[in-house]
Parts: C-alpha cells; structure tokens; sequence
C-alpha cells in the first residue's frame, strides 16, 4: 500500500473510533496525517470511499485476530473463542476503550447509508460465522450440549459483546467486556468450562 494511503488510514481510524464519521473532516485528516489536499483525493474518492476502506484496514485486525486465536490447535475451540476476544480487548485497551469501530460507525450510519449499512452488517456476520465454526467443532467435542445451536450462539455472542462494547466505552473500562464473557461461557457450558 501507498505510504500516504497507508497514513491517511492510520490517522482515520483512530479519529473515526473517538469522534465518528460525521465529526472527521477531510481538512482534520489531512492535518493529522500531515499530508496535502491532492493526497487524498489521490487515494480515495470521497470522504465515503475513504472510510469504507478505514472500515477493511480495521477488519483486517480483526481477522487477523481471528486467525491467531481460532486457528491455534492447542487450545480447546472455547479457549479459542474466548482468546479472540481477549485479543479484541486488547486492541480496545490500546485505543484507550473507544469501543468497536463497526459498532460505533453502525450505530451512526445504518439508518441513513445502505452502504455502510451493508458492509458493516457483512463484517459481523463474518464474525459470526467464523465463531459459530469454532463452536461447533466445541459441541462436536461435547464441551457444548449436543443441541446447542453454534450460529446462534455464535450471533448472540457477538451482538452481546457488541452492548459490552459500548458499554466499556462509556465507562472507559474493560468490566463490562469481561463480564459479559464470563457469564456468556458459563452459560453455555454444563460446568462453566471455559
């Protein structure tokens, strides 16, 4: 990627996640990444193209946290599940608990931008989906019951920690993140395993 597209992302996110879509002008981002006006135009079409791809930079993390934690065999699939989102804490706590950018730009956006409406409900599922994998291979292993249903599961579990999200934000605390994990294992499971 471009070292200046590269910036201009970097500034953007953290920018997006403390302020949201409406409060970031371009004139705000080109300052904060020290970059001229030509730049920007140069990388992104408008301001929405721009934070459509602020949006991939950030899911990019996220995957790639899906991937270290989900794909890591010697952890049982719970274990697994639950590193994902020790790791999607620690992301928060390096942002200072502003929460989840797909949260905060859905909260603001969806009802009035079927665009952003469309990518970001795309990129929870995709959440989801991947969980409700590890999950199943869980209840195949008999750590879940044997009628658990996993996307299910696997979608509540992310709308929960989607509340617990915003929550920490308010609080600018971790509390509400882990208390919501706590009791979404301790449920799921007979003996609160995890």
């Amino acid at each position: 990627m471009n070292p200046t597209k590269k910036r201009l992302i970097e500034v953007g996110l953290p920018l997006m996640l403390q302020r949201g879509y409406n409060e970031v002008g371009i004139n705000t981002l080109l300052s904060a990444a020290g970059v001229p006006k030509g730049s920007f135009y140069h990388h992104f079409t408008d301001k929405e193209d721009y934070a459509l791809q602020v949006v991939d930079a950030y899911v990019a993390r996220v995957s790639a946290d899906l991937d270290a934690a989900l794909l890591d065999g010697s952890l049982s699939p719970l274990a697994r599940v639950r590193r994902f989102f020790d790791l999607t804490m620690e992301m928060y706590r390096e942002q200072g608990y502003l929460g989840c950018l797909l949260g905060g730009l859905g909260q603001e956006l969806s009802g009035i931008n079927e665009r952003f409406r469309s990518k970001i409900e795309g990129c929870f599922s995709g959440i989801s989906e991947r969980l409700a994998q590890c999950l199943e291979e869980a209840r195949q292993r008999g750590d879940l019951p044997a009628d658990s249903d996993t996307t299910r599961m696997a979608d509540l579990l992310v709308d929960c920690w989607e509340g617990a999200a915003l929550r920490s934000r308010m609080r600018q605390d971790p509390a509400s993140l882990n208390a919501m994990l706590d009791f979404f294992f301790e449920s799921v499971t007979a003996d609160g395993d995890r």
